[in-house]
Formats: C-alpha cells, structure tokens, sequence
C-alpha cells in the first residue's frame, strides 16, 4: 500500500484566517467564541458562537461568484486556495485525471436556505435566485473546488453530522493508499450560524450560553461555530520527488457504527474505532503521545469519550494527553474534524500540545490528562483526531511525525 502524507493545510476559523494565526491562538489558548452577529439573533436563547469575524466575502469574490458560493463554500475556497498555494501541486494531464477532492459538511448551504425561507415565507415573494439549488447543495464547495483546479478524479460531500470531516478526510487517504488516486484536496466546511441554524439547535437543550467547557465538571453544553479547513494529501513517493515539504504523515483510520441512539453517544463504538485506528496504522497504544478528542462540552460525550479512551489504551492511558480545542474555536459540526486536524499536525511537527481552555473543576469521570488551560510543549511522534457524531457514527484518524 502507498504511504499518505500532508502537504498542504489552510483555514478559516473563528481563530483565525490562517493555518498561522489558528495555530498562535492555539498555543496561546486564546477563545475565538463571542457574541453572535447576524439578523434576528435577538430572537435567540443562546447568543454566543465561534464566528468568523472581520470577513467581508466582497473582498474575495466577485458578485458572479457570491451569487453562487454559500457562506459554507467561501470557506472552503478561501481555505483550499492557502492549502495549494504551500503544497504548490498544480493538476493536469494524467495528475488532473488521478486526483480529486472529498469535502465533509453537515449543513451545506444553511445561510442560504435561511435567507430563501425567510424570503419566501416571511417576506411573501414567490420568487427565488435561479442558483438557490446549487449554492445550497452540500456538494457545492467540493464541486466548486474541483473546478477550482482542475480535480478530474473523484469529486463528492460526505455528510455525517460532526463526523463529516474525519470520514471525508479517511476516504481521501484510503484512495491514495490504495493507489486509486495520486492527490486528493479534502476537509470540511461549515456555516450554519444563522436565525435557523441556531434555532434548531436549541431545540436539543445540548448548547452552552457562555462558554465551552469540555471535561471540566460544571461544563454545561457546546458552543456551534463556522469555518473550514482543508488540505492536500498526496502519495508520499509523489512528495518526495518533487521535493515537498510534508507537514505530517497520515499512517490510520478507521469508522464504526454504534448502531444503538440517534443522539446518545456509545463508549463501546467510539473505543472500536480508536482501537480500529490504531490497528490500521499497526501502532501499539503507548506509542500514540496525544489524541485531539471530540470533546464537546456536554456530559454524555464527555464522560462517554473518556470512558472509551481508557479501555482502548487501558494502562497507557496515564500517560496520553488528550484536550478539546472546541473549547477555543467552537464546534464546526461538519467541518469541526478538519480544524482540530490542525492541532495534531501541530502536536507531531511543532511538539506543542493546544489546552482544553475553560477548564475549571475535575471531574472524576474524565480522570485523563486533559492539558488543561495552557498549552504544553512535549514530543510526540503519533496523534490522534476523533470524531463522534448524532446518529453513532464514529471516525478516527492517525497522525505521525515525519
């Protein structure tokens, strides 16, 4: 099997417009989660956010290009187009043909359903944009980046609620491994926070009015957020000849179905595909240094992520750090894996461990070591990222130095 490496990462977050500026918040343990500013967000029980601030999409694209790019896809643009710029590939010929981009969201064009329902149910016009439907279609950023640069292979969205990432960013690695592609542009992207997004939301009483706080007794929900991040992953033989700087080498993944709850979340699942991962990278557990866990704030995952680590690493659990970065930028739902993969390359390339920020009372159910509240400099050569979503699904992927 082919080995799969990193050569490319950009993002737009609520830490930052940057691979850069994502990462010095991080290190920083700086919270990129505010006040939400958007129409009607009076209306609203919970007010806070991850927001992208100081974005102007005018500045960007063009109005063609606004008239078709959701919020959601802007994103992934703006965060594909630094992600290609470090890793300089350029697709054509028999490349274009054997490279491709998978792209995991969960919402797709919320902003422009909200606006278009509004319109038509509020405001009473019977009329709508001719591009409603493709701006709003979860494929549309992967699409649009396809076009972007010449990605002729294959080109598809995976949706599976706040898993979408990971499960996008393993079918990229697992077409590379297997030789099917050369290259593939993956990530995830997500906006949905508008009146609607929220609105619904709230209506699972799982959202925080104040902050995010994973692992930490009096934590009292999540904190939704937007943004993406994406990056280029390419066959290591491929890397090396054209003399590439690779960021990190992606060595496992792994996916199961907890196949129990809709919403409750189920150690034995999320164990199974830890484990899983770690088996398909054929690495020992006392060899993985960090895990960037879900981690999302709300007790059932919390105490459920915990429990699952500690039998999947059993005694070598003392000595794993694991930490939530959803406590700095927020939960990006779909797009959520994608950023906090920025914090494993971080880890196993820079040696810095990014803090669960918030931190405030132990809790006995999540007695791992959680990087509480400061960053951490240690040396790690593996990582890895989990990802547990509503409906059971569960997906990890392994990092290591390189």
């Amino acid at each position: 099997m082919n080995r799969v490496v990193i050569t490319g990462a950009g993002t737009i977050n609520a830490l930052g417009h940057s691979v850069a500026q994502t990462l010095d918040a991080m290190r920083e343990g700086r919270c990129g989660i505010g006040p939400l500013e958007f129409r009607d967000v009076d209306r609203l029980s919970i007010k806070i956010g991850g927001q992208v601030r100081d974005y102007d999409q005018a500045e960007h694209f063009n109005r063609q290009q606004i008239a078709l790019y959701d919020r959601f896809t802007q994103f992934a643009l703006m965060a594909a187009r630094e992600a290609m710029q470090q890793s300089g590939l350029t697709f054509s010929g028999d490349l274009a043909q054997q490279s491709g981009v998978v792209l995991g969201t969960s919402g797709g064009g919320m902003n422009t359903l909200d606006e278009n329902y509004r319109s038509v149910f509020e405001e009473g016009k019977n009329r709508v944009h001719p591009f409603v439907v493709p701006k709003l279609m979860n494929n549309a950023a992967a699409s649009h980046l396809s076009m972007e640069y010449n990605l002729k292979g294959p080109s598809f969205t995976v949706a599976t609620a706040c898993a979408s990432s990971n499960h996008a960013m393993g079918q990229a690695f697992n077409m590379i491994r297997s030789g099917m592609c050369k290259a593939m542009v993956t990530g995830g992207a997500e906006s949905m926070l508008c009146f609607g997004g929220i609105k619904a939301w709230e209506g699972l009483r799982v959202m925080s009015r104040d902050a995010c706080r994973p692992f930490s007794a009096n934590r009292n929900g999540m904190v939704q957020a937007e943004g993406a991040a994406v990056f280029v992953f390419e066959d290591y033989d491929m890397a090396r000849a054209r003399g590439a700087d690779i960021l990190a080498e992606v060595i496992g993944f792994a996916m199961t179905s907890d196949a129990a709850d809709i919403v409750m979340p189920s150690a034995q699942g999320a164990e199974r595909a830890i484990a899983g991962a770690m088996r398909d990278a054929k690495i020992n557990p006392s060899e993985v240094g960090y895990i960037n866990a879900h981690g999302t704030g709300t007790a059932a995952n919390d105490k459920t992520e915990c429990a699952a680590v500690s039998h999947a690493f059993g005694a070598d659990a003392d000595n794993l750090m694991i930490s939530s970065t959803k406590s700095m930028h927020g939960h990006l739902i779909g797009g959520t894996g994608a950023v906090e993969l920025l914090a494993c390359i971080m880890a196993v390339r820079d040696g810095v461990i990014a803090p669960t920020i918030g931190y405030e009372e132990p809790d006995p159910e999540c007695a791992l070591d959680v990087v509480p509240n400061e960053a951490r400099e240690a040396k790690v050569n593996v990582a890895l990222s989990n990802a547990f979503a509503f409906g059971g699904l569960n997906a990890v992927l392994a990092l290591r130095g390189i």
